[in-house]
C-alpha cells in the first residue's frame, strides 16, 4: 500500500506541466527569465519602426549635404550658362532677399509641423523633397551649370543689399538647374492643402500659398536663378508629385471625394 500511495503521488508529479509549482494546493506559474539585452533590443526595435523615417530624412540630408558642398567646391569654370532672353527682363530687386531667406523657415518650420502634427504627409513632405534635391543634384553632377547675370551689388546702400552681397559670397552662381529653393516650396505648400490638419485653417493655407510665390520670385528678382530653373523646378514638382501623393487618391477616388466633402460639410 506505500508503494502505491508513492507511486501515485511520482505519477502526480510527472504529469504536472512544466513551470507550475505546488504549494498550499495552489499552482504557480514560474516567471520567465528576462535578458536585459534581449528586451533593450526589442525596444530599439519598436523605435526604429515608429522613427524610422526620421532616420531616413536624417541620413538623406547628411548625403546631400555632402553631395552638393562636393558640387560647390568642384563646379567653378567649366559649366553650361542657363540663361534665356527673358531674364534680361527681369530687374535686380533686393527687397526680395526677404522671402529668399524665409525659405529655410518655412521648409524647415513646417516640416517640423508635419513631424509633430501630421505623420502620415511628413513621411510624404520628407519623400517629395529628397527625390526632387537628389534628382537636382544628379543633373548638375551630369550636366555641371550656373548662371551668368548676378549684378554688381552695394553693399553699402543699405540692409538689403548688403544681406545680399553676403548671399553671393556664400552661395556661387552654380548648380542652379533646377531650382531647389522653387522645387521645396511647391513641395511644402503641396503639403500644406493636403493635410487634412490644415483643411480648416484657412488663413494658413493662404498665407503659405503667398509665401510659396514670392519664394519662387524671389530666386529671379535676386539673380539667384533664370525662368528656365523654376519652369524646371515646377515641372519636376508636378511629376513627383504624381509619384508620390497621386497613387493613393487614384486607388480610391471615390473614397477621398466622400472625404473631402464631409470635411466641407463640418466646416458648414
Amino acid at each position: 500500500m506505500y508503494f502505491l500511495q508513492r507511486g501515485a503521488i511520482i505519477a502526480i508529479h510527472i504529469r504536472a506541466k512544466p513551470g507550475m509549482l505546488c504549494s498550499g494546493g495552489h499552482s504557480q506559474r514560474k516567471e520567465p527569465l528576462r535578458c536585459p539585452a534581449y528586451e533593450m533590443v526589442m525596444i530599439m526595435k519598436e523605435k526604429l519602426k515608429q522613427n524610422g523615417d526620421v532616420l531616413l530624412g536624417a541620413l538623406c540630408s547628411a548625403v546631400y549635404l555632402l553631395w552638393f558642398s562636393f558640387l560647390e567646391n568642384t563646379v567653378k569654370y567649366r559649366y553650361h550658362i542657363i540663361h534665356v532672353a527673358l531674364d534680361d527682363y527681369i530687374p535686380f530687386c533686393e527687397y526680395f532677399i526677404i522671402p529668399y531667406l524665409l525659405w529655410f523657415f518655412y521648409v524647415g518650420g513646417m516640416t517640423l509641423w508635419f513631424f509633430k502634427h501630421d505623420r502620415a504627409i511628413f513621411r510624404k513632405l520628407i519623400a517629395f523633397l529628397f527625390i526632387g534635391m537628389f534628382t537636382s543634384l544628379l543633373f548638375c553632377t551630369l550636366y555641371p551649370n550656373g548662371t551668368d547675370f548676378r549684378p554688381a551689388v552695394d553693399a553699402d546702400k543699405n540692409v538689403f543689399t548688403a544681406l545680399v552681397a553676403r548671399l553671393y559670397r556664400t552661395d556661387t552662381p552654380t548648380n542652379v538647374f533646377p531650382s531647389i529653393h522653387v522645387y521645396n516650396s511647391i513641395g511644402i505648400q503641396i503639403a500644406v492643402m493636403q493635410s487634412g490638419r490644415l483643411r480648416r485653417h484657412r488663413p494658413v493655407r493662404i498665407a503659405s500659398g503667398v509665401l510659396c510665390v514670392l519664394i519662387c520670385l524671389s530666386t529671379m528678382f535676386l539673380k539667384q536663378h533664370s525662368v528656365l530653373d523654376v519652369l524646371a523646378a515646377s515641372f519636376l514638382a508636378f511629376v513627383v508629385y504624381g509619384t508620390v501623393y497621386a497613387p493613393e487618391h487614384a486607388q480610391d477616388p471615390a473614397g477621398e471625394l466622400r472625404r473631402r466633402a464631409l470635411l466641407r460639410h463640418s466646416e458648414d
